[in-house]
């Protein structure tokens, strides 16, 4: 029977130290979802989904203890740290509550920013990349279709989008509070991506000039430049717009920074004095957090963004309450559906168990109606069936009619009671049951590290 689980950190669980550690580009996400399914035997199907403010993996798996374990083991591996540390940022829900998770991301409820527009669309994003890789199937797909519908439901019927507030505009708040104004500030933007596109929008408003920093999208940066009335150079040019820059705002996929303190610190002594303002909105970050150390240079990431979110959304908190309608309403839904979709097996399981014993009973029986003519022994049968039929009629009922929270025991107490699906080899099930075990232990392990907080 499978479940839901996800698991993961977020703004909210982990420092952006620890998130950048975890972080996936859209290629390295797809390729950890296929990985997941190849190491665990557990997992079935999962969609990686990597933003600045949260890694999360949505997985359909069988064994949810001995699954968040593997992968649990598997981010610990690459974020270099151990897996108990790790369990104690990282967040798993199950079921319905993974599903809500899920709806509560896509629809801007669980952001740094609430009701940002950006997070749909990288939802949608990852998910699309994990279908055409295989590593989706029936649940996932209607778990993220489900969870999109959801996020638009929210954005069309609340207000909670409606101020077009979003990271690289709050940095931009950011840099007119520390500096007083933006109108004739030499920026320097590095990255051309969609962040980029939207910081640019935000200093145009500003009346701000803006040079453009990049290489790999060198065609869009210079598209952006002759929108925004900048102009573009590449990262050998970097030092240069260094000694001219009053801020400078980096928002690249870069896996490495971009910006060093040595390198930093020879153009500091070139700028006689003059401050420098930099805002790292990018996870993993562009600029090394040592900068921030140099005389003069003043150095913000994402997480210090977080004040001023707190300051400026105010108004968007009034529509939250309306939103989460939203998502308890498509909860239900889903939950209605996944139902249905866990009762079938053990319903059709429990049928046939039924029909076994029957046939069963009537061949130990054969040789008992010498006097029986076939029609009498038709009849026979047909009673026989007749009453297993009325027998298991309203238990169907009842479990087809369960909600998703108290299905999930129902149904495992009904397929441990007939014995539903209990035909492995013995020995098999004896070496299942010791690798359990052991994936228990790993995990009472974690719950005691978490506990421990």
């Amino acid at each position: 029977m499978s479940e839901l689980l996800a698991l993961g950190m977020s703004h909210k669980t982990a420092p952006v130290a620890l998130r950048e550690r975890l972080a996936f580009t859209e290629a390295q996400a797809v390729e950890f979802a296929k990985d997941v399914l190849a190491s665990s035997s557990d997992t079935h199907e999962a969609v990686v989904i990597s933003t600045c403010n949260r890694t999360e993996i949505y997985m359909v798996v069988a064994e949810p203890v001995r699954a968040e374990a593997d992968v649990l083991g598997m981010l610990a591996r690459r974020a270099g740290i151990r897996p108990t540390e790790l369990a104690q940022e990282i967040y798993s829900p199950r079921n319905c509550d993974a599903a809500r998770q899920l709806y509560r991301v896509t629809a801007g409820l669980d952001s740094m920013i609430v009701g940002e527009a950006e997070i749909q669309g990288q939802v949608k994003r990852a998910f699309e990349a994990a279908m055409r890789a295989g590593a989706t199937g029936p649940l996932s797909n209607r778990l993220f279709a489900a969870a999109l519908t959801t996020g638009k439901r929210v954005r069309s019927e609340t207000g909670i989008g409606a101020s077009r507030v979003s990271v690289p505009s709050v940095a931009v708040d950011l840099a007119q509070d520390v500096l007083g104004g933006l109108a004739e500030r030499h920026v320097v933007i590095i990255g051309a991506g969609e962040t980029s596109e939207l910081t640019a929008q935000a200093l145009a408003d500003q009346g701000a000039g803006t040079i453009f920093v990049a290489n790999r999208h060198a065609d869009r940066a210079l598209s952006l430049a002759q929108r925004f009335g900048g102009s573009v150079v590449g990262l050998d040019g970097l030092p240069d717009q260094l000694l001219r820059a009053d801020i400078v705002l980096a928002s690249t996929a870069s896996p490495h920074p971009i910006l060093g303190g040595e390198e930093l610190e020879l153009v500091m002594a070139q700028r006689q004095g003059r401050p420098l303002l930099l805002i790292d909105i990018a996870v993993p970050r562009d600029i090394d957090p040592r900068c921030g150390d140099l005389d003069g240079v003043t150095l913000y990431d994402i997480d210090d963004l977080q004040a001023v979110v707190a300051r400026n959304l105010g108004a968007r908190q009034d529509v939250v309450p309306q939103a989460q309608e939203i998502v308890e309403e498509e909860i239900h839904r889903f939950a209605r559906w996944l139902g249905t979709l866990e009762t079938l097996p053990t319903v059709s399981a429990l049928r046939e168990r039924a029909d076994e014993i029957v046939e069963r009973v009537l061949a130990e029986n054969e040789g008992r109606w010498e006097s029986a003519s076939e029609r009498d022994l038709a009849r026979i049968e047909a009673v026989a069936r007749a009453v297993v039929s009325r027998l298991l009629h309203e238990p169907t009922i009842r479990l087809r009619s369960f909600s998703a929270e108290r299905g999930h025991a129902s149904l495992a107490l009904v397929r441990e009671l007939f014995g539903l699906g209990e035909d492995r080899d013995h020995e098999s099930a004896r070496k299942e049951s010791a690798a359990r075990g052991a994936k228990l232990a790993e995990v009472r392990s974690i719950d005691s590290a978490r506990k421990g907080q």
